[in-house]
């Protein structure tokens, strides 16, 4: 999904400002990145259609200020993909009936947080897929276009067929059945140009094809010319579509005199010379056939995929002389255990795939142990040489829930760098039916992982990234970002493990582990000479107890440092929906001198009106509008009314996500006070930037 998808543009219809920053709040606690507006009148209404371009409209069914009839009528004329959700205070049968029946796309309870995201979130899903949807269209058309450009010089003889009658043949086919233009034969029964003997057999297969089932491989057959006249000939079928319209694809081939021969060109088109196995092309046009029966149920396959470890470490103790040996040995040891019953290819230079076939998820697994094992306890000659190898293996069981090519080959591939990744000399297969309890087992360890990190005093690690002054104030500003040390000791994001933490209740315990770890930075940062001031995001769990503050208080006495240098971040939507506690925990932060910023900023329907209960000294602009900021407009004229109005509030603004130099030079002239992002530089373990 693009960027600028991600975020859900968003028109409400509430007579209440209150009423529509509080929907925006629920949308963004539900994980939601929101761009809100709100129409005030009927013609702003229709001006913001125009202008903002929203993806959804949530409307109040008894607003008075924009009638619920009027934004139906207002969105059916506008010609735009855009739903309307209607919101109401209770869900009865009649307000649902009626706001459905009026052209609503779905109903909400304003009041209840879970139905709103629930919905929201499906409603903007599936306007996703709808664009997704014609893109993709679009892009079939123009397939089409060239594929039937390349079909008008094939020298393949190829015809699309619907319901048994020719709608479309090339020259090539023309030719071969004795015909000199299309219109001789359109509307023809592709069996008048099948032999007698065979014509019943073929009108059965014809039948078979219409009620659904796959067409064969290839079909040998007798063929007719339009003199009468006989030829031995090799069909082979596709399912296609013409205009739009579902047929089937015929490539007829005339077969030679030499039946040996013939066989022999056919084996080649599907084999790999190097290794005798199956190719790449044929092993994915089967692929492709079992992937579609799985589509109907069928779901004893799998597919395997497995390449050698370390390479490059092989290749130098081989000899680049002997590769070619040693890929070869590979592929035979991997074809004497696939044997008759699954199909093993060469699918990429050193690497090959099995597609299973009648084997369930356990069988799977034991043949991926085969595999494994095959390899780990036996050497491998490559002409003079001897070499112990182990293989990594990634596979896919293929059934209803993974039933399509692209999906079935993309998690296959997902699985056999996680098999690298961990080390090599593993497998790792995605079985859809097992998912469920694997991600549960799956969360079960994060848990565990995230507690011991809290446990422990290197658990976690803080990286800084420089959050520098366009005004040329002196001393540096940094942020504290979170990472997670896991597995072999990688570090892993905090989107990774915060959600879980979340859901498990351990937020404010990383919170405490967090900024008593920032202080300790701090105070080794200052102690060394530098004048600076930490950034620390904390969760609103944190400003509902008072174990946050008395920490605060406890390491800035131990430490000797000002409150000043420690900023805390929330995001200004947990403010808004938490301002009781948010305010309580500001006063008790006032004495100690610790400062607050606003994170999110400006994304709300009136962000400056919080400032009025709420009294943060920083206010860090939404990064959504750092979106391509160099060339729009919109973003632009936004980011420099949010500055200015901070500025006579007597407030700093930060703009982050800065990552490139036409962004750059549009901030400089906005009156923004301070920038942050991978253009100025990126995060790291120590705070060393030179802010010159």
């Amino acid at each position: 999904m693009a960027q600028a998808e991600t975020v859900l543009r968003v028109l409400l219809v509430e007579d209440r400002v209150e009423d529509a920053e509080q929907i925006t709040s629920i949308l963004r606690n539900g994980g939601i990145a929101v761009r809100p507006v709100r129409a005030e009148n009927p013609e702003d209404f229709t001006a913001k259609i125009a202008s903002f371009a929203p993806d959804l409209v949530l409307a109040a069914t008894d607003a008075r200020t924009v009638p619920f009839a009027t934004v139906l009528a207002t969105v059916r004329g506008s010609n735009k993909d855009l739903t309307v959700i209607a919101t109401c205070l209770a869900l009865t049968e009649d307000t649902l009936l009626n706001a459905l029946e009026a052209g609503a796309r779905n109903v909400v309870v304003s009041t209840s947080p879970e139905h709103v995201q629930i919905v929201v979130k499906h409603e903007f899903e599936a306007l996703l897929a709808r664009r997704a949807l014609r893109r993709i269209e679009a892009a079939l058309r123009e397939t089409e276009r060239r594929c039937d450009s390349l079909i008008d010089s094939s020298r393949e003889p190829i015809a699309y067929i619907h319901e048994g009658m020719h709608i479309r043949a090339n020259s090539a086919y023309l030719e071969m059945f004795g015909y000199e233009s299309f219109e001789e034969i359109e509307g023809l029964s592709v069996l008048d140009l099948i032999a007698p003997a065979h014509t019943d057999s073929f009108k059965q297969l014809l039948k078979d094809l219409s009620k659904g089932e796959h067409p064969p491989k290839s079909l040998h057959l007798d063929a007719r010319n339009s003199d009468g006249s006989t030829f031995e000939a090799e069909l082979e079928f596709a399912q296609a579509s013409y205009e739009g319209e579902p047929c089937l694809q015929i490539v007829f081939r005339q077969r030679g005199s030499d039946p040996e021969l013939e066989r022999k060109y056919a084996e080649l088109r599907e084999r790999d010379a190097l290794t005798g196995l199956y190719n790449r092309q044929h092993f994915l046009a089967e692929l492709e056939q079992t992937v579609a029966k799985a589509a109907d149920g069928h779901s004893d396959h799998a597919l395997l995929l497995i390449e050698p470890d370390n390479i490059a470490n092989l290749v130098s103790e081989i000899g680049i002389t002997h590769i070619d040996e040693f890929v070869t040995a590979m592929a035979t040891r991997i074809e004497t255990i696939a044997n008759e019953t699954h199909m093993a290819a060469r699918f990429t230079e050193h690497g090959f795939a099995l597609l299973c076939d009648g084997v369930n998820h356990d069988r799977t697994q034991a043949l991926a142990e085969k595999i494994q094992r095959a390899f780990s306890e036996h050497i491998v000659e490559a002409g003079d040489r001897s070499v112990s190898v182990t293989v990594s293996i990634g596979g896919v069981q293929i059934g209803e829930r993974i039933a399509s090519l692209n999906q079935v080959l993309a998690k296959a591939s997902q699985c056999l760098q996680s098999a690298q990744s961990q080390g090599g000399n593993r497998k790792v297969l995605f079985d859809p039916a097992a998912q469920d309890r694997e991600e549960q087992e799956r969360i079960a360890q994060w848990v565990t992982a995230i507690k011991a990190a809290i446990a422990s005093n290197d658990g976690f690690v803080l990286h800084y990234q420089p959050i520098v002054s366009l005004q040329g104030e002196p001393g540096g500003h940094y942020e504290s970002l979170l990472r997670m040390r896991h597995g072999k000791g990688e570090l892993v994001p905090p989107m990774t493990f915060l959600p879980i933490a979340e859901e498990h209740g351990l937020l404010e315990a990383i919170d405490l582990w967090v900024v008593s770890h920032a202080i300790d930075a701090l105070a080794k940062s200052i102690k060394s000479g530098q004048e600076t001031a930490l950034f620390v995001k904390i969760s609103p769990l944190s400003m509902a107890s008072d174990a946050l503050p008395k920490l605060i208080a406890k390491q800035l006495a131990a430490n000797k440092l000002p409150g000043k240098c420690l900023i805390l971040e929330v995001p200004e939507a947990k403010v808004f929906t938490n301002l009781k506690a948010a305010q309580e925990f500001q006063q008790a932060l006032a004495p100690l001198g610790v400062r607050m910023a606003l994170e999110q900023f400006g994304s709300g329907l009136n962000s400056f009106q919080l400032l009025r209960h709420f009294d943060p000294a920083f206010l860090k602009i939404d990064r959504s509008f750092m979106s391509d900021l160099g060339k729009n407009a919109e973003n632009q004229k936004k980011v420099v009314e949010i500055a200015r109005q901070a500025h006579d509030a007597g407030k700093q603004t930060i703009a982050e996500f800065v990552q490139d130099a036409a962004t750059m030079s549009v901030l400089f002239s906005s009156g923004v006070s301070l920038v942050e992002g991978h253009f100025l530089a990126t995060a790291g373990p120590e705070m060393n930037y030179d802010f010159g």
